[in-house]
């Protein structure tokens, strides 16, 4: 009810300001199990794509947005369970084993299950590597795997701005990935690999991102470590004082304080 609720008020802001268009939209089937694969560029996209799909979607949506503390944290955290998101812990191991189940769930439930193979929302724009449990969800779901490509969302809405740009974005839909032939192997590391890659294609295709075959996650590390190491450089450069040119003679001025050039 809250989540149709949300699309009864969201919905319409959203289309006012910012008229998202929709390519492929009949690529979503009106009943039965589907894998939304999305390319992930702004915290918006989870809003977008409900907002133009008539059928709901549950998305995995990362912890943190379900333990935040404070008047804000509860609030993030009462909206995120009230649309039926899923948390999803990203350290791996057990964790990821348990949401390719709340996933599976969904799936055998005959609903839409949204996800973004990259982890995490990409630092620049660029499209990277896919994580292999969309892969396996595909497998055992049997469920076929249709990409969506968010057209200019991180322009509306960069990483840290809580503002968005008012501005046209777009989403295109790609046409429904069969991996049937795969059926029995979501065992084998290599054929994870090979269908996550396919499904990263599609989505470079539709999107027009420049692919990067890095996981999105590592690479937000080296860009916050150049940042910092850009940071200290920068401090490290202010704080070395220019010579005062009153201050007479320093004790290695070769010119013996005659002004005059050593000889």
């Amino acid at each position: 009810m809250f989540y149709r609720l949300m699309k009864m008020i969201v919905g319409p802001v959203l289309r006012l300001f910012f008229r998202p268009w929709v390519e492929g939209e009949e690529h979503i089937p009106d009943r039965g199990p589907a894998i939304l694969a999305s390319n992930h560029l702004s915290f918006s996209d989870s809003f977008f794509l409900p907002v133009v799909v008539p059928r709901r979607i549950t998305f995995l949506a990362k912890s943190d947005y379900f333990t935040g503390r404070g008047v804000k944290g509860r609030l993030t955290a009462a909206f995120f369970k009230g649309v039926g998101q899923l948390p999803v812990d990203r350290t791996g191991g057990r964790a990821s084993e348990a949401a390719l189940n709340a996933g599976l769930k969904v799936l055998r439930e005959e609903h839409l299950f949204g996800i973004y193979p990259e982890g995490t929302r990409s630092p620049d724009g660029r499209l990277y590597r896919g994580k292999t449990g969309i892969a396996r969800l595909a497998l055992e779901s049997h469920a076929p795997v249709i990409p969506v490509a968010m057209i200019d969302t991180e322009k509306i809405q960069p990483p840290g701005k809580i503002v968005p740009k008012v501005m046209r974005v777009g989403i295109r839909v790609g046409e429904p990935l069969d991996f049937s032939r795969y059926e029995g192997m979501e065992d084998d590391r290599f054929i994870l690999r090979a269908i996550t890659d396919e499904i990263m294609y599609a989505l470079m295709e539709l999107s027009g991102q420049e692919y990067v075959d890095v996981y999105a996650a590592d690479a937000k590390k080296r860009i916050d470590e150049a940042r910092k190491q850009a940071a200290k450089a920068a401090d490290t450069t202010a704080g070395v004082a220019e010579p005062d040119a009153d201050a007479g003679p320093t004790p290695n001025d070769e010119s013996g304080g005659s002004g005059r050039p050593a000889a």
